[in-house]
């Protein structure tokens, strides 16, 4: 993100700064909510200069000091504005269609929505290779609502950043959800390794990949490195692996056939998590709460841009929705989760396209690695 340089708006800071630390200042020192709020006024102040005292401006303003936003320029602040009230006539537009869903004003709203496809979703991916699933259904009574958090086994929401790696993110999620649920453990595995290092499985670190792929990598590789060993950088690196920091390994894993709602909602409710992907469109990525849908989503394998986690499903007014984890945040949408339709005609109207590796753990003693295996 930019950041403003404004010689008033620097003048602004310094004079504060000398105020507060000055003993005969009029400011408290003890009293910080004051500080802030005059800080806020400050900058509402400065942005009202540059942007002019319009309709939406005081909500720019506010937004900015919320999302700590800078930006080099007064041309490039102008430009976030104008960005910002075309997105807030989005979000408002499609708030009053009375949806099963809400979107709010978030910290991608000074985004264009080809900015946000670059940093967020990088591209399209083809899940081809999930046509035809090796998962078996069963006759097993499925439980009415599942909600993998209440089992303990999720490990917290992360942060992608700006960096298509959400396919990375996919795929630890589901394997430290395995590892919690087989060992009473948490762990946490390294994305930047999948980005730096799974190229030759036909993943392209921050422009894009796919958890089924990714799986693969770490199969044939040996393991997959711990979060602490291998963190996490947001962009393309040289690879670094190293053996001995392997935390966990992958034996097999079961793909569910594209589109098949059944497999998926069998390996949810019965197995753990699972990594799906599906076409992200314009509207969602203000997404706050409720059940979200839409029927303009993409129906072909290339037509796939985020991959997430798929830790449940339920009913929320009447409207059968997946619980699914994401990668942008716990700040965002409903404390970084959001819940997708679920049971429509999946070739047609529902976004969600499974692209999933269901993973079967093996305890092969206590003294060797966590090993991932086929069901």
């Amino acid at each position: 993100m930019a950041r403003f340089s404004s010689p008033l708006f620097l003048l602004v800071v310094s004079v504060l700064a000398v105020a507060v630390a000055g003993a005969g200042s009029t400011f408290d020192v003890s009293n910080p909510i004051r500080l802030a709020s005059d800080r806020l006024r400050d900058l509402e102040s400065h942005v009202l200069n540059v942007v002019g005292n319009t309709r939406h401006a005081l909500s720019f303003a506010r937004f900015t000091n919320r999302y700590g936003k800078k930006y080099d320029t007064v041309e490039e602040m102008k430009l976030r504005f104008g960005i910002f009230k075309e997105n807030l006539k989005l979000i408002k537009s499609t708030n009053k269609k009375g949806l099963n869903y809400t979107l709010a004003v978030n910290h991608f709203a000074d985004w264009t929505w080809e900015e946000f496809n670059r940093h967020r979703l990088g591209a399209a991916q083809n899940c081809s290779a999930t046509l035809k699933g090796n998962h078996k259904l069963t006759d097993v009574v499925l439980p009415e609502t599942k909600d993998w958090r209440q089992d303990g086994i999720v490990s917290p929401v992360k942060d992608q950043g700006h960096c298509g790696s959400c396919w990375t993110f996919s795929t630890t999620g589901a394997l430290e959800a395995a590892y919690k649920q087989a060992f009473g453990k948490d762990i946490s595995l390294s994305e930047q390794q999948l980005v730096d290092c799974a190229g030759a499985f036909n993943n392209f670190g921050c422009h894009g990949g796919l958890p089924s792929q990714a799986f693969e990598y770490i199969k044939y590789n040996g393991g997959l490195e711990t979060e602490e060993a291998y963190p996490y950088t947001g962009q393309n690196g040289i690879c670094k692996f190293s053996s001995e920091n392997v935390g966990i390994q992958v034996v097999d894993s079961v793909n569910i056939t594209l589109g098949a709602e059944d497999e998926l909602k069998q390996a949810v409710g019965l197995v753990r998590p699972v990594s799906v992907a599906f076409e992200v469109v314009s509207p969602f990525r203000f997404y706050k709460e409720g059940v979200f849908t839409s029927d303009t989503c993409g129906n072909t394998p290339m037509d796939v841009n985020h991959a997430v986690l798929a830790v449940g499903y339920g009913v929320e007014d009447g409207v059968p929705y997946w619980l699914i984890k994401n990668s942008w945040g716990a700040s965002w949408g409903d404390h970084g989760y959001f819940k997708m339709e679920l049971g429509k005609n999946m070739s047609f109207d529902l976004c969600v396209i499974p692209s999933c590796r269901i993973v079967s753990l093996g305890n092969f003693g206590s003294n060797s690695r966590p090993w991932l295996g086929g069901e």
